[in-house]
């Protein structure tokens, strides 16, 4: 039997399998994609908005050409740290779901092939983040093979016309990068303005294209419908229907808080929080943990790399306490 199987091999699952190794205990991470299957999936050309040593885990120390790292780093810098400490990270193993009490919990996991598989383990660790569910518009056409949730890179759509949802950091890099990729871009956003919170060195630099009209902006503007050709916008003014070949819903991502209400995480009515120890981070069902941004619930710009690598030693001390002799 495992001490811990942990669900999600982002860099907060991996600080948690390091953090019960050091320990002395045993640990199997599962992830439905690739290690660090977010950091993964980010823009190609992303620069994180910190420094190295703020994304270090296991005291492995990471470097970087400039000041701030870059996503392939960032990678490079994460395979190099479940080396190191022989992690046994089974990729692409989707967990589908775990049943059983503290000390004795029997996890069920289906592999890329279709195979089932299961694992009995005396803790469970969920650390899936959020990134693989988008806020959907909701709208209809949303379907299409046209409409892009996961920003990557610009070049594939030089000389097409894009529409790009939203008003935070991700709709800005996108709407930027295809601008300047030769991209014919418009940006919806439902607020009457763009956040405040977007990079200080991004900001006037998105402001300064709309404002001269190299990128079109519709404020207080959302998404009707998604055609073939087009895409119908609900303006302050009306409906109107623009010209479109793809469109990037960059509104932002959730986790999944169904998977979590299955398997007996309950949240805080009025801030949907999930009901947490503040030390131990263990769940009301005892003997699940959550850590990284799950901890934060529907607050996800709360919890970050920098804060949520921590939690792999709250949960990794909790645990040694309860299962040394």
């Amino acid at each position: 039997m495992l001490d811990a199987v942990i669900v999600g091999a982002g860099p907060t699952g991996l600080a948690c399998g390091i953090e019960l190794k050091r320990r002395g205990f045993s640990a199997v991470l599962f992830d439905k994609g690739c290690l660090t299957n977010s950091l993964y999936h980010y823009p190609t050309n992303m620069v994180f908005f910190t420094t190295p040593e703020l994304l270090e885990i296991g005291n492995i120390p990471m470097t970087s050409i400039g000041e701030k790292p870059v996503r392939g780093e960032a990678l490079k810098y994460y395979r190099r740290a479940a080396d190191h400490y022989e992690l046994d990270v089974h990729q692409y193993e989707r967990v589908c779901g775990f049943e059983g009490s503290d000390g004795a919990f029997k996890v069920y996991t289906e592999d890329r092939h279709g195979q089932k598989h299961h694992y009995e383990a005396r803790k469970v660790i969920l650390a899936t983040g959020y990134y693989d569910r988008p806020n959907l518009l909701n709208v209809p056409g949303e379907d299409r093979d046209k409409v892009i949730h996961y920003y990557k890179e610009a070049h594939p759509y030089y000389g097409h016309d894009v529409i790009v949802v939203g008003g935070k950091n991700s709709a800005a890099i996108a709407a930027l990068e295809l601008h300047w990729t030769g991209a014919r871009v418009t940006l919806v956003h439902r607020g009457a303005q763009l956040s405040h919170r977007i990079k200080y060195w991004i900001l006037p630099n998105i402001e300064n294209r709309i404002k001269s009209g190299e990128i079109q902006a519709f404020f207080r503007t959302t998404i009707e419908s998604i055609e073939e050709e087009s895409v119908r916008l609900k303006t302050a003014e009306g409906s109107i229907e623009v010209k479109n070949d793809f469109v990037f819903a960059m509104t932002g991502y959730r986790p999944d808080t169904e998977f979590l209400e299955r398997h007996g995480i309950r949240f805080d009515p009025g801030t949907r929080r999930p009901n947490l120890h503040p030390e131990s981070l263990e769940s009301e069902r005892k003997g699940v943990y959550l850590a990284g941004v799950l901890v934060a619930g529907m607050h996800t710009n709360e919890i970050f790399i920098e804060n949520g690598r921590f939690h792999g030693v709250q949960i990794a001390e909790d645990i040694a306490r309860k299962l040394k002799p």
